[in-house]
């Protein structure tokens, strides 16, 4: 019994640490926060994916200029947007340690 309470942690725990990218392809700071996910992920677990915006029209409606997003589907909440804020991706990160 022990072990699957440990194993829905340690699910939980993956599904944390995997965040999306809300972007569009041609955005510089979409580039920058994307560029400073990879650089971050050399001392943090942590995955993402990309997600192209202009790929569905409810994202597009919903973000528009607001890009880049990080967004974190685990708690569907916004974690920051526009610059990868370390201090409040650490904050969510911190929450599920």
């Amino acid at each position: 019994m022990t072990t699957r309470k440990n194993d829905a942690v340690s699910s939980d725990v993956d599904q944390v640490r995997k965040l999306i990218v809300y972007g569009r392809e041609e955005c510089h700071l979409c580039q920058d926060m994307i560029l400073a996910l990879r650089n971050l992920q050399a001392r943090v677990s942590f995955d993402f994916q990309v997600v192209d915006i202009d790929s569905d029209p409810e994202l597009a409606a919903c973000y528009g200029d607001k890009i880049p997003v990080l967004f974190s589907p685990f708690t569907r909440r916004e974690i920051c947007h526009y610059f990868l804020d370390l201090a409040a991706l650490d904050d969510y990160l911190a929450k599920f340690r």
